[in-house]
């Protein structure tokens, strides 16, 4: 096995924590605007108006940059960027309305990313899930594409539910989520390949 993997996602219980440290240490893999602060190996981008926005930082040259099946006709195939590439497709089936890749989000995706690399564990990072006093809890609130800080936070029982079923897909995997010592793991994500790291 390679280097572990750490998913980065952008809830802001990761502001004070210097991402360059863990350059050397994992494969990265992040959501929409991180390349704004980090470069990250792998990029996910599940919005048009993100995927544009990372395509237009220079910086992102050398990452994957991960988008849904209606954009990547778009912007491989006609606009020939090499650096996009197809979501991985979802590594089970189901029925419900959460099953459905068009409601797969950038998070998930990354997670799914991630675990489909060659590595034994998968560390999340900033996947706070929850709204700050019922209100959108994101690094880039306020700024461009993202909604602004007085939004009702999204209701993360899609995340919630897509994420422990790539934990259930890939049971050979070790997930370490990260996160503050207050936070609460749902109770879906608490398997035997799942643990908790406190920062």
């Amino acid at each position: 096995m390679g280097l572990g993997a750490l998913v980065i996602g952008n809830g802001e219980s990761r502001s004070a924590i210097n991402l360059s440290e863990f350059s050397k240490d994992y494969v990265t893999v992040g959501c929409n605007a991180i390349h704004r602060d980090f470069m990250v190996d792998h990029l996910v981008c599940c919005d048009a108006r993100m995927v544009r926005e990372a395509l237009e930082n220079p910086s992102t040259d050398n990452s994957r940059i991960y988008v849904r099946e209606d954009w990547h006709q778009y912007f491989r195939k006609i606009l020939k960027n090499k650096h996009v590439q197809l979501v991985p497709k979802i590594p089970y089936q189901g029925t419900k309305r959460p099953d459905n890749p068009i409601h797969w989000g950038s998070g998930p995706y990354a997670v799914l990313v991630a675990a489909g690399l060659e590595t034994d564990s998968v560390s999340l990072l900033g996947f706070d899930l929850y709204g700050n006093q019922s209100l959108v809890n994101n690094i880039y609130k306020d700024t461009n594409n993202y909604k602004g800080s007085q939004t009702s936070a999204v209701d993360p029982s899609y995340w919630i539910y897509q994420i422990s079923k790539v934990f259930d897909s890939f049971p050979d995997t070790t997930f370490n989520i990260i996160n503050k010592p207050f936070w609460k793991m749902p109770l879906e994500w608490q398997k035997n390949n799942v643990k908790r790291v406190d920062i």
